[in-house]
């Protein structure tokens, strides 16, 4: 890759971000925690179990409809230590302004990223900003990074994929990439296509409580459902199989995606959980999601299967099965 350049889609989850892992990233600083390739990292500090996780966010335009930049900060990082099986507990906050941002924008992202923290029951507990000459960022940049306790008793990881496992999704797919999407090209879209971000570490607290036989636990952000799905049967090497009739996906985002040539199962979302749980446990995980308002739309669209390991199949409306795979071309950078 030596002689290649960093393009946009290097950003966006899929076939170039793997390329870029795999080739640099994961050689250079491989280690135990690092090499699960999770949503954050297991690690142990003097006899606690603990995840840690970090993420930048330069997502434009900043403010959209449903959230901004700062709640998506927040709320991005609360919810890949939930994904980890963690309970989040503190978050730091690097910003990185353009000289002649608005301070009353500035404040609109503090006070949104305020709300959202107490909302997950999480602090703030250290930052840094710099600010950097006009034309040398785009606004504002914010990273942030979270500490949380593991649950005792949990064990999450896509490896513990298997055979006989039902996968659910906790609500409808793709609002926030289509949200973005709205506001950067002045569209006028329906009021309740809206970004679903939001943080969900209490209802999957609750869920790993009340169903700790939880087996995997991802967040479709950059690459959506298929690129997360076709992750874990790589990593499980299980055969995955999902139904289209049971995807959840509103009908005004997928008129959207028709009239544009998106796909909404590789639409990035902010609020939603991917689960694969035993058969046995379905209903009651079911029950624990549907108690939440993030969780109200939860269903059941597919299984782990014994056959075709690595491999992602998507059982069509006319009958016949679509393989799925890594997103390859960047539907809409930059969406968080």
């Amino acid at each position: 890759m030596k002689d290649e350049r960093i393009l946009l889609a290097h950003g966006n989850g899929g076939k170039l971000s793997h390329k870029l892992v795999d080739q640099l990233m994961r050689p250079a600083f491989s280690n135990t925690a690092l090499d699960e390739l999770h949503d954050g990292a297991k690690v142990t500090v003097d006899r606690a179990d603990l995840a840690f996780t970090t993420d930048s966010y330069v997502v434009k335009p900043l403010f959209f409809s449903g959230g901004d930049i700062g709640k998506l900060a927040v709320c991005g990082t609360v919810n890949d230590l939930a994904m980890s099986g963690a309970q989040a507990r503190y978050l730091s906050a690097g910003f990185i302004i353009e000289e002649g941002f608005l301070y009353s924008d500035l404040v609109r992202i503090v006070e949104s990223m305020r709300s959202a923290a107490a909302e997950a029951g999480v602090k703030i507990v250290t930052g840094d900003t710099k600010v950097v000459e006009n034309g040398a960022a785009d606004g504002i940049f914010i990273n942030t990074a979270g500490i949380g306790v593991l649950i005792e008793g949990v064990s999450i990881s896509p490896i513990r994929a298997c055979p006989g496992q039902n996968i659910i999704v906790t609500g409808f797919l793709g609002d926030h990439a289509i949200a973005i999407m709205s506001e950067r090209y002045g569209l006028s879209l329906p009021v309740t296509v809206t970004s679903d971000c939001a943080p969900l570490n209490m209802m999957i607290g609750e869920l790993l409580t009340e169903v700790p036989e939880i087996a995997v636990l991802r967040d479709p952000t950059r690459g959506g459902l298929a690129t997360v799905l076709k992750e874990i049967a790589v990593q499980a090497r299980v055969g995955i199989m999902v139904d289209e009739a049971t995807i959840p996906v509103r009908p005004e985002v997928l008129a959207v995606c028709n009239i544009l040539g998106f796909d909404p199962l590789y639409l990035a979302n902010e609020g939603k959980a991917v689960i694969f749980v035993e058969a046995n446990y379905t209903e009651k995980a079911l029950a624990t999601l549907r108690r939440h308002a993030y969780g109200s739309d939860a269903r059941v669209i597919g299984q782990v299967i014994a056959t075709s390991p690595g491999q992602v199949g998507l059982r069509t409306a006319i009958g016949g099965v679509r393989l799925l795979d890594t997103l390859a071309n960047d539907q809409l950078p930059r969406i968080c």
